[in-house]
């Protein structure tokens, strides 16, 4: 189960600005991190995680 969070269908987002989230409908559980969020570092293979960079850019899509 090396992508349980569907993140390989979502890696055009990488480079797109994070305004492009607000009219997105996600299935999974989302976490939307940005620079200097605190976050938990439980195991969640089905969670989606976005990071949104200092420029508001996705910079990365993946699982847990």
């Amino acid at each position: 189960m090396a992508d349980a969070c569907g993140a390989a269908d979502l890696q055009h987002l990488v480079g797109q600005p994070a305004s492009v989230l607000e009219t997105m409908k996600f299935s999974q559980p989302v976490r939307i991190l940005r620079p200097g969020m605190a976050v938990t570092m439980d195991y969640r293979p089905d969670r989606l995680n976005i990071e949104i960079d200092a420029q508001e850019v996705i910079a990365r899509v993946h699982c847990v």
